[in-house]
């Protein structure tokens, strides 16, 4: 590449024993998702049904989808290239005419919502093809790959955009299936071959980071719906003491994520042979179960704080035990597969959790509540006795579990 073409080229320069910092722009994209998320969950609040939950879990699933793709762009274009930090611009203005669409997506705003969404996904995949052409051929072939996949599942939201609701749902889980199946079979297009992990040159601390940060945005809504929600309570004592679990809940959540997880999960990629590989197992695919997690724990709070005593409805007990079993899951399965062994301390949770299946009967919502926080809290404080212990023995974090 000669130096003129080096200055044309909208990719980022690769530090050699430094990661891709995460860019204010990118940081000021992700404010539509923050949208986003509270959107869902009070769609999920709105509509505490087993269908509610379905609708509600595809869009989440789309969500997840468009932000965590415009990740993988960013970990290999620029952001401070002005045609870069214009593209994130556009797309933030999509997002949020598709952030505003979610709670009316399988009703009469179907329409806005699969546009925008179509036009974030071909259009970043267009843009980021033009944008390598001339400087990564092998990039440039895969993100012809993923343009002919991604307009293959466009076919199906327009296309259910014009149907009725349950034709809608039908048609959208298949675009959906589309999309997330692509990845494992490398985007194998006719005429074009696949590819492999191996050839997507990820750096990995970047992916970390976005993840993380994705992860704190996914917290911070749980905390400002439980802040707003109390604010318009009058005080009691089962309204504080729901209010004070809800939030020591949130902090034994950020707990098992951030204190050996994800700094372990960057070291991990960054390492990597095969950085690729990790990044669409841990990041793009488990990391989806904790912002899951985090989202359904979020309308838990809600609902107890609303209503601490008397009997939790079934929507209510199912959020309470689902919310946190989804993120101990997606912890699980994330610490697995970047240290490459099962924390104890998680698994133990899981079962806790299933055994107050039966107290659903006959505990209060914030009973119940203050059991699932103690729980919780003591997943937290079982892995970092153990990472103690462990240093103290001389052990890697790779090895505690």
């Amino acid at each position: 590449m000669n130096q003129a073409a080096g200055r044309r080229s909208l990719l980022r320069r690769r530090q050699e024993h430094e990661h891709g910092k995460v860019t204010f722009v990118e940081l000021f994209f992700d404010l539509v998702f923050v949208f986003a998320i509270t959107q869902l969950s009070h769609s999920l609040l709105k509509d505490l049904t087993l269908l509610g939950a379905v609708h509600t879990g595809l869009l989440f699933l789309a969500v997840w989808w468009v932000w965590i793709y415009t990740s993988w762009v960013t970990n290999w274009l620029d952001p401070e290239r002005t045609p870069v930090r214009l593209l994130l611009l556009v797309l933030m203005l999509a997002g949020l005419i598709l952030s505003t669409s979610l709670p009316e997506a399988f009703a009469e705003k179907g329409l806005a919502f699969a546009g925008a969404y179509v036009f974030m996904q071909v259009g970043r995949s267009l843009f980021m093809a033009a944008a390598v052409r001339r400087h990564s051929a092998g990039n440039f072939r895969n993100f012809q790959r993923i343009t002919a996949w991604l307009i293959l599942s466009a076919l199906f939201w327009i296309a259910g955009a014009f149907t009725e609701a349950e034709v809608r749902l039908a048609l959208w889980a298949a675009a959906l299936a589309i999309e997330y199946v692509s990845p494992s079979l490398g985007f194998w297009t006719p005429g074009l071959g696949r590819s492999t992990t191996a050839d997507w040159d990820v750096e990995g601390g970047h992916m970390a980071e976005r993840c993380g940060l994705f992860v704190i945005i996914a917290l911070g809504e749980s905390i400002l719906v439980t802040g707003a929600t109390f604010a318009e309570l009058e005080p009691g004592l089962s309204t504080i003491a729901a209010f004070v679990t809800s939030f020591i809940g949130s902090v034994a959540m950020w707990w098992i994520y951030f204190d050996i997880g994800a700094e372990r999960g960057s070291h991990t990629i960054a390492r990597s042979d095969d950085p690729g590989r990790l990044a669409r197992i841990a990041y793009t695919y488990i990391h989806l179960l904790i912002v899951a997690g985090i989202i359904v724990g979020a309308v838990a709070d809600e609902l107890v704080l609303a209503h601490p005593d008397g009997h939790p409805e079934a929507g209510t007990a199912a959020a309470l035990l689902g919310g946190p079993a989804l993120y101990l899951i997606g912890n699980t399965l994330f610490k697995w597969t970047t240290a490459g062994r099962l924390p104890l301390s998680h698994l133990a949770g899981l079962v806790l959790l299933a055994g107050l299946v039966p107290g659903t009967v006959v505990l209060s919502p914030l009973l119940l509540g203050v059991a699932v926080m103690l729980i919780l809290v003591l997943v937290a404080v079982w892995e970092r006795l153990s990472l103690r212990r462990g240093r103290e023995a001389g052990l890697s974090s790779a090895e505690i579990g």
